[in-house]
């Protein structure tokens, strides 16, 4: 069987929407920041960040239901098997809802683990509460709406999954300005505006799916429960968990050394990691793309279609890297002096800005490479990839903090990006040679092996 031809264009289609969707995010903490900060409580505007805080970390613990679903889909729309991509929607679904539900009845013990962990006065952890209490209410709509981005990424819609993400966005941003601003809700108005944002873009999303599919065959709830797929799919986003969790504990890790190497370098750490995430919202558009086109590549057994899709969406995201650099190295000292007035910070941030500029660089293969990995659903492999480069990273920071501070701090992050990228392409190359031998995932909707 053949893919689909993948060209610029078709890259492009995908990568495009993507990056704006995750480049407007931001955005909704940026206006929640400034409204509750027009309040003048200073421990409203502690509650809120530590609150937003704690409720990312619990959803993102469940981004597999996006990855996941977003590689399960592609590869059964390369098989052109329509049934069994529905019943990958229908399943990550059921996840989400159960998922979901959990969170909301462990709401209470999972706020007073998170406040316990982040501290803060009593009046901050008063906000804290209020803000984190009504915000996990949204878990079940938070993770369905992971599970149809996913879906419709993996269909190649990325246009769809923009137009849902702009409704989160925009509904949370408006949400929160007429919640506060206007009706003087405070910390719980900006929290409900979360929730609203949500429910609105849940019931969008499905009312998209189900207006495109009110023609289609959709499986029954035996196909959609059968044993081996559930079992597939749990498998998957168990690995896709495993490599979320070393990937924080990378960050967390950076940030605990920054802390001991004093409050300044902390602060310009602090500054100077911003610039690589805003890169990497970028590299992950193009990610995205290497997911839905190798998915698709694979579940048609398509070698060179694969090969393509690694082929263009690398040499995008090498291109976008570098232009990235060059706008850090170029651009970089103009924010630093824009974002923090403390002279020591200033000085500091100055000083290690060559390291960040040259993370895109370190980063470019490492990103590229996961979104191949959970298209082709090489969860296993991307998971030990990701652990085996944790333990190089944790091993250079021992031995190159020590004598090099700052600078070895930042060399050894650049080497645990560098040992991702390069550890899953060796592993790529051979994982690469079985396309076309077997069904990727292990069974089929019927349980066909």
């Amino acid at each position: 069987m053949r893919a689909a031809p993948i060209g610029h264009r078709e890259v492009l289609a995908i990568a495009v929407p993507m990056t704006l969707g995750y480049v407007t995010t931001p955005l909704v903490g940026l206006v929640a920041t400034a409204v509750i900060g027009r309040l003048g409580d200073p421990a409203a505007l502690g509650g809120v960040a530590l609150g937003s805080i704690l409720c990312d970390l619990v959803f993102c613990t469940f981004n597999f239901l996006r990855s996941g679903t977003t590689g399960l889909t592609a590869q059964a729309s390369g098989r052109a098997d329509g049934r069994e991509v529905r019943a990958v929607l229908l399943r990550a679904l059921v996840t989400a809802t159960l998922c979901g539900l959990a969170i909301v009845v462990l709401a209470a013990p999972i706020v007073d683990l998170g406040v316990a962990f982040v501290g803060g006065g009593p009046a901050v952890e008063r906000a804290t509460r209020t803000y984190a209490r009504i915000r996990l209410w949204a878990a079940p709509l938070v993770l369905g709406n992971y599970a149809v981005f996913g879906w419709l990424l993996g269909l190649g819609r990325a246009s769809v999954g923009l137009v849902l993400q702009t409704v989160v966005n925009g509904v949370n941003i408006a949400g929160a300005v007429l919640l506060v601003s206007g009706l003087g809700l405070g910390v719980a108005g900006v929290a409900t505006a979360g929730v609203i944002a949500e429910g609105l873009a849940l019931a969008l999303g499905l009312t998209v799916v189900a207006v495109g599919g009110r023609r289609a065959r959709w499986p029954s709830w035996r196909e959609v429960l059968h044993g081996p797929s559930l079992f597939a799919m749990a498998t998957l986003n168990r690995d896709i968990m495993i490599r979320s969790f070393a990937l924080l504990g990378a960050f967390v890790w950076f940030s605990r050394q920054s802390a001991g190497l004093g409050e300044v370098i902390l602060a310009a750490n602090a500054i100077l990691e911003k610039f690589f995430l805003l890169a990497g919202y970028f590299l992950d558009g193009l990610a995205a793309a290497a997911e839905t086109f190798v998915g698709r590549a694979v579940g048609a057994g398509d070698r060179p279609a694969f090969d393509r899709a690694v082929r263009l969406t690398l040499g995008w995201s090498a291109g976008l890297a570098a232009f990235a650099a060059l706008v850090v190295i170029a651009g970089g000292g103009t924010l630093i002096d824009w974002m923090t007035t403390s002279p020591p910070v200033v000085a500091a941030a100055h000083r290690y800005l060559p390291w960040a500029a040259a993370t895109p660089l370190a980063a470019v293969l490492a990103f590229q490479m996961d979104g191949v990995f959970i298209g082709a659903t090489w969860s296993r492999d991307m998971a030990r990839m990701m652990v085996l480069s944790l333990a190089v990273y944790l091993a250079a920071v021992a031995l190159l903090v020590p004598a090099f501070g700052n600078h070895g701090l930042w060399a050894a992050f650049l080497g645990f990006l560098g040992a991702r990228g390069v550890s899953l392409t060796w592993m790529m190359g051979r994982r690469a040679a079985e396309i076309g031998d077997a069904d990727p995932v292990g069974v089929t909707s019927s349980g066909r092996r």
